[in-house]
């Protein structure tokens, strides 16, 4: 059934849309299957995110056709097709009124993505107007706390240096804690890998005391302040929160020192939205481990990491795990910088849309996956700036002298390109960054040709 005189209204423009501020509007990448019209199937998919089905029936009204999604605008070259969403479509909360991401996705990202009539349909940005954007909470948490307790200034406060413990799986709760402290004479952050957390060999409850003994330990001997995110993933909200609670417990006065990590694309948005309002005075850290599954370039459904990033500065997030962009282990490209651009910054021009975020919180990006000191330089030229998370696991342990070594390697990475001087050169007058080139010299040989000549001169 053509539903194309319902369901599409290509007379509409965007930018009237956007200037009143009552749709949600969304772009996506879709291609009907063979035999099917692009405006049909468009207005097919926009009936089935809303009000519609295949059908006509009985209970349709005026009111509830007024609460129809429309497909506005459609490129079938280009496979580019929007769908502009009533704010009344959206679920609100019984206790606050707020909207919730749930709903969000349910009817954007819902049962359009199993119709008979697509090939495939992904969404590749969206764009949120500032009514709905005061009824999502927004993080509560930034990196400018992180900062403050790290004793740097608020803001440009700079790279925070971090590390997930390695092995990820298989340490007993000794062995685990030695790990981290070991980092923390040198480093800054640690997190949980996502699938540590009460495992039988290295128990929630043994593993976490020792831990912040060895946080303590590390801050008496350096003099400066460390950050731990525990891992809180769990199916149950209340064991989730036992977890969070045992955990701010445990560190008594040094509370403000631990982040909380969620696995948030596995967990799903009421693991985020539970964590962020349970614990609001705790950094939330979103992991976002399977989420490859929709947002390779290689899947044509669901969404891109893109929109996945902006998901997350409105569930609540404090930082994201944006990918490496190419410079590490990660499938990505250079450009994958926007996925930290939409999150950071008050304003960004995306992929189709322009999106305000009112002064809502940022976002940190959380860059993680094969990093090492080596490949730092050339990721911060290409981001732009050093204002991040960078948890390197490798980049730390896999260092020939030490954990700590790793992570003054890291730290004189981000000096060295902060002063735009040359990588050698600097290693020249750096040790740990120098020692870098012998731990990872296959990482040397690729970006840096000749630094044996230069790091040792014939005798």
């Amino acid at each position: 059934m053509d539903q194309s005189k319902r369901y599409a209204d290509l007379s509409l423009k965007e930018a009237e849309l956007i200037a009143g501020g009552r749709h949600i509007l969304c772009a996506y990448r879709m291609k009907p299957k063979a035999g099917h019209g692009y405006l049909e199937a468009a207005a097919h998919f926009a009936a089935e995110s809303s009000t519609g089905t295949n059908v006509e029936v009985s209970t349709t009204d005026d009111f509830t056709r007024g609460v129809d999604a429309l497909v506005y605008y459609i490129d079938a070259a280009n496979e580019d097709m929007r769908i502009a969403y009533p704010l009344d479509l959206f679920d609100r909360n019984l206790i606050d009124g707020r909207m919730m991401l749930v709903s969000f996705l349910t009817l954007t990202i819902g049962n359009n993505q199993g119709m008979g009539d697509i090939e495939y349909a992904k969404m590749v940005d969206f764009h949120v107007p500032r009514r709905a954007i005061e009824l999502f909470d927004g993080p509560s948490r930034g990196i400018a706390d992180l900062w403050r307790t790290l004793g740097r200034p608020v803001v440009d406060g700079g790279y925070i240096s971090g590390t997930i413990i390695k092995p990820k799986l298989g340490l007993r709760p000794e062995p685990f804690a030695r790990a981290a402290y070991e980092f923390w004479l040198g480093g800054d952050f640690i997190k949980n890998d996502e699938p540590q957390g009460n495992q039988t060999f290295a128990p929630m409850k043994q593993t976490i005391p020792l831990v912040y003994d060895a946080m303590k330990r590390a801050m008496d001997e350096t003099g400066e302040a460390k950050l731990f995110s525990a891992n809180i993933t769990a199916d149950d909200h209340y064991e989730m929160i036992a977890r969070g609670e045992y955990i701010l417990e445990t560190f008594g006065p040094d509370a403000d020192k631990v982040a909380f990590l969620v696995d948030g694309y596995v967990g799903g948005p009421g693991m985020i939205t539970t964590a962020r309002r349970h614990f609001a005075n705790q950094f939330l850290h979103y992991h976002r481990a399977g989420h490859g599954a929709v947002t390779s370039p290689q899947s044509k459904r669901g969404y891109s990491a893109y929109v996945l990033a902006k998901m997350s500065r409105l569930q609540g997030a404090s930082g994201i795990h944006v990918g490496t962009m190419g410079y590490g282990k990660m499938e990505g490209e250079k450009d994958d910088r926007a996925c930290a651009y939409i999150i950071e910054r008050d304003r960004y021009q995306g992929p189709v849309y322009a999106q305000d975020w009112y002064g809502m919180k940022p976002t940190v990006p959380i860059i993680s996956g094969g990093m090492n000191a080596l490949r730092l330089p050339g990721f911060f030229d290409n981001l732009g700036h050093g204002n991040v998370i960078n948890t390197a696991g490798g980049g730390s342990y896999g260092h020939l002298d030490s954990p700590a070594a790793g992570a003054r390697s890291l730290r004189q990475a981000y000096e060295c390109w902060k002063a735009g001087a040359d990588p050698l050169q600097w290693a020249r007058e750096h040790h740990e960054f120098a020692r870098a080139f012998e731990s990872f010299p296959h990482d040397a040989d690729l970006l840096y040709p000749g630094w044996r000549q230069v790091l040792r001169p014939a005798a």
